[in-house]
């Protein structure tokens, strides 16, 4: 083919892409501001980890729960920890003693480690997300027609959260013996004592079945 066929079909063939190259931009501004808002949202969050109550609930539930269990849940007076250590059930303090307060103190600090990690796996896999999405318009344009950038996010996702979530199911015997301690030191503790040895036993069971790969 000669030189003088082959220029105006390279043109043609470029000109798609040159009219989605403001497009292409207007992709690129969205994508870091995504970046940033969520790093300014999880900077907050754990902010927030260190200075309120620490809310005693299911939060630290980590098995399969049937119905009747989430119900019973819902009917128990709201639990907190505040950051001084004090043990506040429905906005009231339990009578605790030194000893007391030092595993209240050893909870909390081990549950807020815990939530602390999960901020990061999280932040780490959504940055993953939007680095995987933030391609050349040409493999965006190729990768939607063929389906693949969805594979492609979820599995990058994946491969990113799942040693960060065995991480944290590392963590959950000890956290399972804190919680136990001071269900048995404090009664009024008890029902909030909801993280089950079968679900320490199970957790990175579940991660990789939860996290398998296609």
């Amino acid at each position: 083919m000669k030189a003088t066929y082959v220029a105006p079909l390279l043109l043609a063939a470029l000109l798609p892409l040159a009219a989605h190259s403001g497009e292409r931009s207007e992709i690129g501004r969205e994508l870091d501001k995504a970046r940033i808002e969520l790093r300014s949202e999880l900077a907050q969050e754990r902010a927030k980890l260190e200075t309120e109550n620490l809310s005693l609930g299911d939060s630290m539930q980590f098995g399969k729960r049937d119905r009747k269990a989430a119900d019973k849940a819902t009917e128990r007076p709201k639990g907190e920890i505040t950051p001084a250590g004090d043990l506040l059930i429905d906005g009231q303090a339990v009578a605790i003693d030194a000893a007391q307060r030092r595993l209240l103190l050893d909870y909390r600090a081990q549950v807020i480690g815990v939530a602390r990690a999960g901020l990061e796996a999280g932040e780490k896999a959504a940055l993953v997300a939007l680095d995987a999405t933030d391609m050349s318009m040409f493999g965006l344009i190729v990768s939607g027609l063929t389906g693949s950038l969805e594979r492609r996010i979820e599995n990058t996702v994946k491969k990113e959260l799942q040693p960060a979530i065995v991480q944290i199911c590392r963590r959950l015997p000890q956290l399972h013996a804190a919680q136990q301690s001071l269900a048995a030191s404090i009664p009024a503790f008890r029902p909030y004592a909801t993280l089950r040895r079968e679900d320490v036993a199970d957790c990175e069971r579940d991660v990789q079945r939860d996290l398998a790969m296609r």
